[in-house]
């Protein structure tokens, strides 16, 4: 339970900002961050969370960076490099790199800020973090993701086994990550992709730490089962992953989203641990 400083005489409000990085694609994602949003503004004591969403990549959308004190920034389609030089990017980037700077020079009152999947491959583009490159292949599905060493201690890991199991849709991917680069800032990687014995490639990066403020998920913690297994169920879906996919992975994946302690268990941890770490941080600061 995360509760506002004592002799507080009203809830403290922290203002959430969701940077829509969809580019007007239907998806799920979407949904599900505000789910996870209203789930935990329901758990807080005289705190209470409040967002807004801001239409980045289809409409240039963006808040002012003085204004909110969570940023999550969503997944989204197409290749991360789809915004080199068009003013959104342009946007984005200077965003970030105002959040950033702001945490440099001010030791209370932080911007936290998560990113996924789409977000994640930007920002380590932008941080210079490792090597972002179009997979040989689609990776698709229910996936096992293992902690690094680092991982295992990770606070917003800790309810999660080694490996645990999360949504993984994606075309690119980190790779060769700049060690150098990150111990510059602080950070660390925290998870990479399955082990493949059998394919002599190297893993992905799947999420990285840069600093206590800024969090990174290559896959998708926010999917949730029963809305995934809701939407994967209805006829054009479900061919769409067989046709794609197999019949195989298609049973896999529903069989996965049945179990509690796959995405489940991912997806009431992760984003969560983030927003609850975040928001105990702001209200002690604003003691």
């Amino acid at each position: 339970m995360v509760t506002a400083p004592p002799g507080s005489a009203s809830p403290q409000t922290i203002k959430v900002a969701v940077l829509d990085l969809y580019d007007n694609v239907p998806n799920q994602g979407m949904r599900c961050i505000k789910q996870i949003l209203q789930e935990t503004d329901v758990e807080l004591d005289r705190v209470h969370l409040e967002y807004d969403v801001f239409d980045c990549r289809h409409r240039n959308e963006f808040p002012d960076a003085d204004e909110y004190d969570l940023y999550v920034s969503t997944g989204g389609p197409g290749s991360p490099f789809d915004g080199e030089g068009k003013e959104w990017e342009a946007s984005y980037f200077r965003l970030v790199d105002k959040l950033w700077n702001h945490n440099q020079t001010h030791s209370d009152h932080k911007k936290y800020v998560f990113f996924i999947c789409h977000s994640f491959q930007m920002m380590c583009r932008h941080f210079e973090l490792g090597h972002v490159t179009k997979r040989r292949s689609t990776s698709f599905g229910i996936l096992p993701i293992h902690k690094t060493a680092e991982g295992l201690h990770d606070p917003f890991f800790h309810a999660l086994p080694d490996p645990f199991f999360a949504v993984d849709s994606r075309d690119w991917q980190v790779v060769q990550p700049n060690f150098a680069r990150l111990r510059e800032l602080g950070g660390h990687v925290i998870s990479l992709e399955k082990i493949r014995p059998h394919i002599d490639l190297e893993r992905a990066v799947m999420a990285i730490r840069i600093s206590n403020e800024f969090f990174g998920t290559q896959f998708h913690p926010e999917a949730d089962a029963i809305g995934m297994n809701i939407y994967f169920q209805q006829e054009e879906k479900r061919r769409s992953v067989i046709d794609n996919f197999g019949e195989q992975k298609y049973w896999d994946m529903i069989n996965h989203l049945n179990d509690p302690d796959k995405i489940a268990l991912t997806y009431q941890s992760i984003l969560p641990n983030f927003l609850k770490s975040s928001i105990t941080k702001l209200a002690q600061a604003s003691v």
